[in-house]
């Protein structure tokens, strides 16, 4: 798996080969935290720069983890809701995201010696995000990747567009805002699909939030399932075309009573952590779709001028890196940011990790 030092010497390998001006990759500018910078502990640590944990390292910080959780402050969510924080959880979401064990325990060791009571769960993520940042640009990038679905916004177009981008890598053909007959109204749904091998066509109702901390609730659960009932109950003589399935989708979470009545109902539901074997964020790791703004060199108004352009999605910029020419860039940042895209696209699909006594329907972190 790749990390560290090593994406960095292949960022310079592949800004050389190109013929672009090459410089030390910008190690000084990549997240520096608040004063009492947590990054100088990172490295001295007492695993010491580039050195690799044996088992002993790995048992005695398991150990450690087993006997201060009880004593470990209580974290504030994005919902505003409070849990105690847990390093075991931050270790899987970094590993999750490409970074190596050794390197992921000592981000999390870091970590969890700064956090106080009430520091919210954000407060966590962008002092992780920072430490790793300095040690592998595309893994920071993926680690990021929920945020990066935030910035797509302000209007749910771009992740109707990049869910779309999605599901024609996965080998679908899709129609997007397309009207489709019911039987007492017609219906215009976000996308719909058909896949020729799979023989299956589907409907998807997106719904894009903002805030991380909101939740797609019940409510929203019966209305789409109303409005898939009278598409699938439209007389076939008059049918425009075929639905086998109704998702759906969000870029944030779902309540339980949501995912308790989908469950019964029959509608399919796919968010950020749900399903947690088949989710939002596994299946881009998968595919390797990610989002125009998951790279960590763009700024967030070069960003909007990209998705303002119609560029949502970093494999673009991979297959095409005149889809840059509208942000007039310097030819050392259009190699370093196709640099970061290559990384980012390289790194494997993400591992399905279910934490303990989670079962597989539930929401993962």
């Amino acid at each position: 798996m790749h990390d560290g030092l090593r994406f960095g010497e292949r960022f310079r390998q592949r800004l050389e080969h190109r013929g672009y001006p090459c410089r030390s990759y910008p190690r000084e500018r990549s997240g520096r935290l608040s004063p009492g910078s947590h990054a100088r502990r990172f490295q001295d640590d007492g695993f010491g720069a580039g050195r690799t944990p044996d088992n002993g390292d790995s048992e005695r910080f398991h150990r450690k983890h087993d006997s201060v959780m009880t004593a470990l402050p209580l974290i504030v969510k994005a919902d505003g809701s409070k849990e105690i924080f847990d390093p075991q959880r931050l270790i899987v979401s970094l590993e999750r995201s490409g970074a190596r064990p050794f390197t992921a325990q000592r981000i999390a060791r870091v970590i969890t010696g700064s956090v106080v009571p009430d520091t919210s769960s954000r407060e966590v993520y962008t002092r992780a995000f920072a430490l790793l940042r300095r040690e592998a640009r595309p893994v920071a990038a993926r680690y990021a990747l929920r945020r990066a679905l935030l910035e797509l916004g302000p209007s749910g177009h771009p992740f109707e567009d990049f869910v779309s981008h999605l599901y024609r890598a996965e080998g679908w053909q899709v129609e997007t805002r397309k009207v489709i007959r019911g039987k007492c109204v017609p219906h215009e749904v976000d996308f719909y699909a058909s896949h020729p091998e799979k023989n299956e066509f589907l409907a998807a109702e997106l719904k894009y939030h903002n805030d991380p901390g909101y939740k797609t609730d019940l409510k929203v659960a019966l209305y789409v399932k109303s409005r898939f009932d009278d598409i699938f109950n439209c007389d076939p003589k008059v049918r425009a075309c075929s639905i086998d399935r109704g998702i759906l989708i969000t870029n944030t979470k779902f309540t339980s009573e949501a995912i308790a009545y989908a469950q019964c109902s029959g509608v399919e539901l796919l968010g950020w952590g749900h399903p947690a074997d088949d989710n939002l964020f596994v299946r881009m790791s998968r595919a390797r779709i990610y989002p125009i703004t998951t790279l960590t060199g763009l700024s967030r108004a070069e960003k909007r001028i990209l998705i303002e352009g119609g560029t949502i999605a970093v494999d673009e910029i991979v297959q095409d890196r005149r889809t840059l020419n509208p942000l007039h860039l310097s030819s050392t940042r259009v190699g370093e940011l196709l640099a970061e895209a290559e990384g980012l696209l390289e790194l494997p699909a993400a591992p399905v990790h279910v934490m303990p006594g989670a079962p597989l329907q539930r929401q993962m972190i």
